[in-house]
């Protein structure tokens, strides 16, 4: 088999990309290891940045994303039991939509089989083979047969334990990390959210998240050890620690259910340096990885994939390997700049079990400095909503 491009990996980026692609009409195939229900299933972020709402339309799959999201015109910092507001729309004339990341892969997986577009599952033992050439093919198996594609280039969009970026060599690649001391423990109920924005809550007892996939679909997440276990926590011990660490007003109105999803999520900062070699290009968590505090990990994905549909439209369509050949460049300047703000963020609410009484009452100072100066608001804001591609 041959096609233009070759995609690995069937979640979010993958398949914007291809469907990207397709709408101008360059040939993609997207392989998936494992099921769409299984794609599916997994519980992720779900505040979208304009610049990713953008690319939807673009593809031609928002209209769901319109009649269903949240429009979110701020967010909501709490303290030592107070909270502030700090308000996008003002600050930058721009908000963020709440809708899931299973809602957008189910559109694009929708929007993918709706064309005809080629997508291959429960796929095994995927090699990429000639990255270094003009001639790279990808090999995998399917059901115990073997199949080949060549192609022009192979996206690796498999994440962190993917094939693709251990397919650079190591005296190529250099990588930077950051491993955190804690975890975060999430909770999926069938509950009304406790407020009509996100709530950010720095307390003494560690970090807690307030937030919401629908109107009667809410996420909370704690701060936990990295030795917990989901099955540790009792959904009254957490509704009870939730509780403990918001303000007042809102603990008094939270609305507990059984939780019908409950997970931890060690956090990292991690990129790789570059994001392409040869005819190999890296996209989203293949070639970084942002902790969760400010909701950067799919919005980062998806500026990846808005610079390299842009250099592979301008290669096929005007002959022209600019693009392409800056990609990883233009990539890691706008990925070092989210890895900022999403270390920077959780610095700011996490407490870490190092922390020194100086440290932090310069965390409670950086808080107040928020609180109180404009123009620090505006940085965050402008962060938060998504810097320009």
């Amino acid at each position: 088999m041959r096609t233009q491009v070759v995609i690995i990996g069937g979640g979010p980026s993958g398949l914007l990309l291809g469907q990207l692609l397709h709408q101008r009409g360059i040939e993609a195939v997207v392989l998936e290891r494992k099921t769409r229900d299984y794609v599916l299933g997994r519980i992720r972020a779900g505040v979208l940045e304009a610049g990713l709402v953008k690319l939807m339309e673009e593809a031609g799959v928002a209209d769901r994303l319109y009649a269903e999201g949240y429009l979110h015109d701020g967010t909501q910092i709490a303290c030592d039991g107070e909270m502030f507001h700090i308000d996008f729309k003002k600050l930058t004339g721009r908000p963020v939509v709440i809708y899931g990341q299973t809602e957008v892969t189910r559109d694009l997986y929708d929007a993918r089989a709706a064309v005809g577009a080629q997508t291959e599952f429960e796929v095994d033992h995927v090699a990429i083979h000639g990255a270094d050439t003009d001639s790279p093919c990808v090999t995998y198996t399917q059901e115990g047969g073997d199949f080949r594609i060549d192609c022009d280039f192979v996206i690796g969009c498999d994440g962190f334990h993917g094939v693709s970026r251990q397919t650079i060599p190591l005296n190529v690649r250099r990588e930077y990390e950051k491993t955190y001391p804690f975890g975060w423990l999430g909770v999926l109920s069938r509950t009304p959210p406790v407020h009509d924005e996100l709530i950010y809550a720095n307390s003494d007892r560690g970090f807690a998240l307030c937030s919401m996939r629908n109107e009667n679909l809410s996420r909370y997440y704690l701060q936990c050890a990295l030795s917990d276990h989901p099955e540790d926590w009792t959904d009254a011990a957490f509704w009870g620690e939730l509780r403990r660490r918001v303000p007042e007003e809102i603990a008094d109105r939270l609305v507990t259910g059984p939780s019908i999803e409950k997970s931890i999520a060690p956090l990292r900062s991690f990129v790789t340096e570059p994001m392409r070699w040869g005819r190999l290009f890296l996209c989203g968590d293949a070639a970084h990885i942002v902790p969760p505090t400010g909701a950067k990990g799919l919005n980062t994905a998806a500026s990846d994939v808005h610079y390299l549909y842009h250099g592979l439209c301008q290669y096929y369509e005007e002959k022209d390997s600019e693009g392409i050949d800056r990609y990883s460049e233009r990539a890691l300047m706008r990925v070092w700049k989210a890895e900022r703000f999403s270390w920077w963020f959780s610095s700011l609410l996490h407490r870490y079990p190092d922390q020194s009484p100086f440290d932090l009452k310069m965390q409670q100072a950086d808080i107040a400095f928020l609180r109180d100066n404009e123009a620090q608001q505006r940085a965050f804001a402008e962060n938060y909503v998504g810097l320009p591609y």
